[in-house]
């Protein structure tokens, strides 16, 4: 497996983390506004599994705990009550990804690029690279759904990030712009579960 940190060719001039978290009313009005590209980390998973690096086993990874999988329900529950546009998932292909695709959204696409580093068959730059063309892409009828792993994000921004910079259940927020994108910010799970009167 081969990761290094890209320039960001794509990204339109920021500095890294500047945008820091959303505040929450500022979060739903964007997210209804929808055409937006978000990239959702996978919900709070068990920290006593091990990731093997086997792909299709899931005995072999790091899944959801029980918070997880309430996380992510919950977090489904506040974008429908929010009346937040959603008008694609795609997911990783590992398990905690996929299951929090589910349990939020009902169903979700896998797209390959969005795989974790430590599982990919590739070079987990290119995954990344070409995650951030997709972030360029413009998107009708809602917002893009993309639901991945924390090291790509930091790749695709050009900076390593923390887990209190980006935790589990949270949402990378960006907009496209066709031959680049722009991150607005960070919304944390329990911004929206919060404001959606679902606790946190």
């Amino acid at each position: 497996m081969h990761r290094r940190l890209l320039p960001s060719l794509l990204a339109w001039p920021l500095p890294a983390l500047a945008r820091g978290f959303l505040a929450d009313d500022r979060a739903v009005a964007l997210l209804r506004e929808g055409g937006l590209n978000l990239y959702l980390r996978h919900g709070i998973t068990d920290r006593s599994q091990i990731d093997s690096g086997r792909r299709g086993d899931r005995a072999g990874q790091r899944n959801l705990s029980p918070a997880g999988r309430a996380q992510a329900a919950r977090l489904g529950e506040a974008f429908r009550t929010l009346g937040i546009p959603v008008a694609e998932v795609l997911t990783s292909e590992v398990f905690r990804a996929r299951d929090t695709a589910e349990l939020a959204f009902g169903q979700a696409r896998v797209e390959p690029d969005l795989i974790a580093d430590d599982y990919t068959p590739g070079d987990a730059s290119e995954d990344a690279r070409r995650v951030s063309r997709r972030l360029a892409e413009p998107v009708a009828g809602g917002n893009r759904v993309m639901v991945g792993h924390i090291v790509p994000l930091g790749l695709i921004l050009g900076q390593s990030l923390s887990q209190a910079e980006f935790p589990e259940g949270a949402a990378a927020v960006f907009r496209p712009r066709g031959t680049g994108w722009e991150w607005l910010g960070v919304i944390r799970a329990e911004q929206l579960t919060r404001t959606a009167g679902l606790g946190d």
